[in-house]
């Protein structure tokens, strides 16, 4: 069993910035981010695999950078340009298969979120 433990969430502005970082108990091959805004389903954001190939939502392309630390088993998610339609709870998700998704359905581990709050 892998242990997800975010940090970093907040309140800022639109325009702002805030990056949310995540460590792992354990090695996995796909390490990603999700989001829960309030009444919505939880949906994907941005993911990297084990050699950091990246893929975001379209939502977030330009704006979001996500990054791992391959031998600390952490994974960040840079956040620029901020909009309050990205307010939501973020997840740190990881995966034990190598495939890269989008699917929430896919990941096998999951931290416990970290608010993020844009104001407008």
């Amino acid at each position: 069993q892998v242990q997800l433990v975010e940090s970093g969430g907040g309140l800022v502005q639109a325009g702002g910035s805030l990056r949310l970082a995540c460590t792992a108990s354990g090695r996995t091959y796909i390490m990603g981010w999700f989001r829960q805004a309030p009444g919505k389903e939880r949906e994907f954001v941005a993911a990297v695999d084990w050699s950091r190939f990246t893929r975001y939502a379209d939502s977030v392309k330009g704006r979001f950078t996500i990054s791992r630390d391959i031998f600390e088993n952490t994974v960040s998610l840079l956040m620029n340009g901020l909009k309050p339609d990205d307010t939501a709870v973020y997840y740190c998700s990881a995966r034990r298969s190598p495939r890269l998704s989008t699917t929430k359905e896919d990941y096998d581990y999951w931290g416990q979120g970290t608010q993020v709050t844009v104001s407008s």
